[in-house]
């Protein structure tokens, strides 16, 4: 069985309201929760950004949830510092913390002034700072000396069991190369499901027996029009097409690109719709790739209507 967990985005809602929405989540039947890092937000329009390992203790202590968040070590957080957050939250919370790790977005990691990489290096820097981390967890004293520098590190608060590594992956190629090393894959639910179960599947086929989990963008609110309006007004800096995003540095230069988007390459990025036998329909086929959880993501802010009426109605249909 499919598990629903809810996507807490710290880009859109300051920290204290983003606490009480997976409070409300908990209690309306979602099982885990997906929660974004960001230094920057995607548009000026979101505004928000809060620090999300000062608020992961507090979401953890307040609910039952699992939580998970997505994470680029090796640029503005040493793997070192890394491994040492998720080692506390997993020994303080047995069992409930894992830790997504990705190539990043500039956005983000270019605030310590990184000469931003190619792809291809970002990933193997990516698969050493997972190395690295893993050792560490361990127990091990280390010393490593390459992409990045590590001098006798050892950490002596760790948890029973460390924290399962889940790799994010945007395409087939990142999934075949997950399966080599992560502990599972999160990827992200797009308009062309041929090419979602393709990734699961180039994933799948090397790694059989390991998690996989699905983010999907959807919008919710009390009409049609509602609900695109919303997520035209958070979400459109996140329609543009390719990988030119992964290079912007400022969300002043996303609302740039965001100002050629139109509500119909909303509509075709983002799940958009009034009805709620859409969004059951919309997760219906997700659950079709045989996925272990999916993190639905409502992009606009109307968060205590999708949470309570997806809480009363969606779920309950699911099971």
């Amino acid at each position: 069985m499919t598990a629903i967990g809810y996507h807490a985005s710290h880009e859109q809602f300051a920290p204290s309201d983003l606490l009480e929405w997976v409070q409300l989540a908990d209690g309306h039947g979602f099982e885990h929760a997906l929660a974004s890092d960001h230094f920057h937000p995607w548009s000026e329009q979101q505004g928000e950004s809060g620090f999300v390992w000062s608020w992961l203790g507090s979401a953890m202590e307040a609910t039952d949830l699992t939580f998970g968040t997505v994470n680029a070590p090796g640029y503005r957080y040493h793997p070192a510092i890394v491994a040492q957050a998720a080692a506390t939250l997993r020994e303080m919370y047995p069992e409930r913390f894992w830790l997504s790790v990705g190539s990043g977005q500039l956005l983000n990691e270019g605030v310590t002034g990184v000469d931003w990489p190619v792809k291809s290096e970002r990933n193997a820097r990516l698969e050493e700072c997972t190395d690295v981390m893993r050792r560490l967890w361990d127990g091990q004293e280390v010393t490593h000396h390459g992409r990045i520098d590590v001098e006798q590190a050892m950490l002596y608060s760790r948890p029973e069991t460390p924290p399962p590594v889940i790799g994010a992956a945007l395409s087939e190629e990142t999934a075949a190369w997950l399966a080599e090393w992560a502990d599972g894959m999160i990827t992200i639910a797009t308009p062309d499901h041929e090419a979602d179960a393709d990734r699961v599947e180039a994933f799948r086929e090397n790694a059989p027996e390991k998690p996989v989990y699905l983010k999907a963008q959807h919008s919710y609110d009390e009409s049609d029009d509602a609900a695109l309006e919303g997520a035209y007004e958070q979400w459109r800096t996140q329609c543009v097409p390719g990988t030119v995003t992964q290079e912007l540095r400022t969300p002043e230069e996303y609302d740039e690109l965001g100002e050629q988007i139109t509500t119909d390459h909303v509509e075709e990025n983002v799940r958009v719709s009034g009805t709620l036998e859409d969004h059951v329909d919309w997760l219906e086929t997700d659950r079709e790739l045989d996925v272990d959880r999916i993190f639905v993501h409502n992009v606009n802010t109307n968060q205590r209507a999708f949470i309570e009426t997806f809480g009363e109605t969606v779920l309950p249909a699911l099971e």
